[in-house]
């Protein structure tokens, strides 16, 4: 993957990054996975961003550099993996919601549940985390340089195979279209409208 398509903003990006495969190496084994869906989160210009109030010691890693690996946990349960895109120093980057297990599905099920069908093993982002092996200790790794969690290019995807829409499940800033996604892929998640949301300026 190419420092430099990640170092431009996260709405350019986040489209860029379906087809691109995360691989997760741990003690147990490796998982490989295709990307099918994203979320782009505009720092401190985003409502929705966890750097909109400005940096934290959480959320640190969002400020740079590109290509690293921003991970939280989502209301105290899951683990929720983004992209660091952007010039350094300004809060960007791009949520991985869902993609296609391409390699280790073995090892994907057996964390995720034996009776998950294959399209629902990384649907969501705290199931992408978990079926890939993700967890706050690859907080700030960087994905370029063959360090445990890796990001790779993958097949192109056509322009005419992407669809945009709103975010997911967010209460701010929720009808953004910045949520990216391959258009009848079956690993996408449904779209879920926050009962917390309100109208909000789009962007």
């Amino acid at each position: 993957m190419n420092v430099d398509l990640l170092s431009r903003p996260a709405e350019e990006v986040a489209p860029r990054l379906l087809g691109s495969v995360l691989t997760c190496e741990t003690s147990e084994g490796t998982v490989r996975i295709t990307v099918t869906e994203t979320e782009a989160y505009a720092g401190t210009a985003d409502p929705a961003s966890h750097a909109y109030r400005g940096r934290t010691p959480r959320n640190a890693v969002m400020f740079g550099p590109a290509g690293h690996l921003y991970v939280y946990r989502s209301h105290g349960l899951h683990w929720c993996a983004n992209v660091v895109t952007g010039q350094d120093g300004i809060a960007s980057a791009v949520l991985i919601r869902a993609g296609r297990v391409v390699e280790g599905e073995d090892l994907a099920r057996e964390r995720r549940g034996e009776r998950v069908e294959s399209p629902r093993l990384a649907r969501g982002p705290g199931n992408f985390c978990q079926a890939l092996g993700i967890t706050g200790e690859h907080n700030g790794v960087n994905l370029l340089t063959g360090g445990p969690v890796m990001l790779s290019e993958g097949e192109p995807v056509p322009a005419a195979h992407i669809r945009v829409g709103p975010r997911v499940g967010v209460s701010k800033a929720h009808d953004w279209q910045h949520r990216f996604y391959l258009a009848g892929d079956p690993t996408v998640s449904a779209y879920r409208l926050s009962p917390r949301a309100k109208p909000s300026a789009g962007a």
